[in-house]
């Protein structure tokens, strides 16, 4: 089961409610969860924010007037000692810097109520760790700007959202997909008109709507339960374009998961926007369990790689083979320039047709299994491949440039894609060190060498890592370096 963590982020406005300013901050590259992007002030209910109950909502209140203080040095009036002792309370890594922050709103009757909660959103379960975030509106003070202290955040300021907005179209900056959402919220329907319809919206949200997850302008991510590989509970599906669309990996078999992601393309479609194809990244069934039927619903072709077609059972007739390079056009960008692209580059190892997709105008790539932001990616013999693999890993880390943003079929997004295409090679190069140390000392069967080799996986999952163990003893055998000297029985070999 995941787990589930209860945060606080702030939405601070000042100025006129029709057009206000936002604060926003960004939150350092290093950080796991959102690292490098802009977002609301905020942070995890920590336990001197609650008397026991640390989802209610004066914990949150608690824990928003704590963080602004820690992170921007906002004080709201009855607070102002907190402030004066901000730079001391920083300096303490225990909980008697928070608990100091409590014993100051403990001594100001009201002040906990110029936070008002006013929305509650929960991670989609893609991710390994689920946070469930209450929001919560607070006006500025007169006068204050931000200062921020670096750490966890490194930069910090208002702006109007229609900024915001325009600045991540250009492709400036990356914007959390929750205060994305609230900001063209904002933008449309001023603070007002926000506050009054956002409860709702989040609730539907909460229910079961598919979320906005958008970190690149023009690919949306909608995860959708499917049978696939734990930790993974879900695949994700890509809308991708604005005018022309395509969905990527439409995958759940579960017909209540499919409308789940025909509601979403109906929008899109209502909105404007013309579906035209199904790209498939690969055959295996945690990636297909829709394609039939969207490509049916929507009387689009199915586009995949001439390998991936040959093992798919399909009885839709309007498919289309893609080679390495092919181009798929998708109208104007985001930003509004012509010209925009799909390039479909074939990255096979771990399936013989395994395309990946990159975008033209921000980088971003839609990798399948390529890579995965929760797990390692199983190579599974015949249809894997470790040493082509590898291969295909190397090209797309020299292909992507450092802050492009990789779209995984597993996971979160990473900011970043060459720095996760290199620690995947790093992890396979770790991987295959270990597994020659261990033929080095003497002959071993394959579960003997599960058991050393992958010693950092969970029992249960040693059926799954003895296919990848079988890939890396294949790839030794390759280059001389190993020989199965019995049935399932290996030792090194000396290189010719």
């Amino acid at each position: 089961m995941k787990r589930t963590r209860i945060a606080t982020a702030v939405l601070v406005t000042r100025g006129p409610q029709a057009d206000p300013e936002v604060l926003v901050v960004r939150r350092s590259p290093k950080l796991r969860f959102f690292g490098g992007y802009w977002a609301f002030p905020g942070g995890v209910v920590d336990p001197c924010d609650h008397d026991g109950d640390e989802d209610h909502d004066d914990a949150h209140r608690r824990c928003a007037l704590r963080e602004l203080v820690e992170e921007v040095g906002l004080a709201p009036a009855g607070l102002e000692a907190a402030l004066a002792e901000r730079d001391g309370l920083l300096d303490r890594a225990d909980q008697g810097a928070g608990g100091r922050v409590r014993a100051i709103l403990d001594e100001a009757p009201g002040v906990l109520d110029v936070a008002r909660p006013f929305a509650r959103l929960t991670t989609p379960p893609f991710a390994p760790v689920l946070y469930r975030t209450r929001f919560l509106h607070l006006e500025a003070p007169p006068g204050f700007e931000p200062v921020i202290v670096e750490g966890e955040l490194v930069d910090g300021a208002f702006y109007r959202p229609d900024e915001l907005l325009a600045s991540w179209r250009r492709g400036e900056r990356l914007v959390a997909p929750p205060v994305l959402y609230m900001l063209e919220q904002l933008a449309e329907l001023g603070l007002e008109g926000f506050l009054d319809v956002m409860g709702e919206r989040s609730r539907e949200l909460e229910a079961g709507r598919l979320h906005s997850i958008r970190n690149v302008p023009g690919i949306l991510m909608a995860p959708l339960a499917t049978r696939t590989l734990p930790p993974a509970t879900t695949t994700n599906a890509y809308l991708v374009g604005e005018q022309r669309i395509f969905v990527v990996d439409p995958a759940p078999t579960d017909p209540a998961e499919q409308q789940r992601l025909f509601d979403l393309i109906d929008e899109r479609c209502a909105a404007g926007a013309e579906l035209v194809g199904v790209l498939v990244t690969h055959h295996h069934p945690d990636h297909v369990g829709a394609v039939e039927a969207t490509a049916r619903r929507y009387d689009v072709p199915v586009l995949a790689h001439g390998e991936t077609l040959s093992r798919l059972t399909l009885t839709v007739k309007n498919t289309r083979a893609l080679a390495d390079g092919v181009e798929l056009p998708l109208g104007d960008t985001p930003d509004g320039e012509p010209g925009w692209v799909l390039t479909a580059l074939h990255t096979p190892g771990h399936a013989p047709g395994h395309l990946v997709f990159r975008e033209s105008r921000y980088g971003a790539v839609l990798a399948g299994d390529l890579v995965s932001t929760v797990s390692t990616i199983v190579i599974d013999p015949p249809d894997g491949h470790l040493a082509t693999y590898l291969a295909s890993l190397e090209r797309l880390r020299d292909l992507m440039a450092p802050g492009e943003v990789l779209h995984p079929a597993h996971g979160p997004v990473a900011s970043n894609g060459p720095a996760l295409f290199e620690r995947y090679l790093e992890h396979r190069a770790r991987r295959e060190q270990s597994l020659v140390r261990a033929l080095s000392e003497a002959p071993a069967s394959e579960s003997d060498l599960v058991a050393r080799v992958y010693a950092d996986v969970a029992e249960e999952l040693y059926p799954v890592a003895a296919r990848s163990l079988r890939a890396g003893l294949e790839k030794l055998a390759e280059e001389g370096s190993a020989k199965e000297v019995a049935t399932g029985v290996w030792q090194a070999s000396e290189k010719r």
